[in-house]
């Protein structure tokens, strides 16, 4: 296997680090920053679904600023 170097923030290690415990946690394994990437990478978005912690106020303001964009939008013939 050829190995590669990347460079990431601090923070960004941190939370790889973070969710291999967490892996290594639920899989009763050792895990290792590798295999947490191999983890985000097979997720999909519907794997988030439920996760966004948001105010219903907030929602209410993403959705009003949706329809303004789009009532403006013209559909072309």
């Amino acid at each position: 296997m050829t190995t590669k170097s990347i460079k990431l923030s601090e923070e960004n290690y941190k939370k790889l680090v973070e969710l291999a415990g967490r892996l290594r946690a639920e899989w009763k394994r050792s895990v290792s920053i590798e295999d947490a990437i191999k983890y985000l990478m097979r997720r999909k978005i519907s794997d988030l679904a439920g996760s966004w912690d948001i105010s219903d106020e907030k929602v209410r303001e993403i959705n009003e600023s949706l329809r303004k964009v789009w009532s403006s939008w013209r559909r072309s013939a």
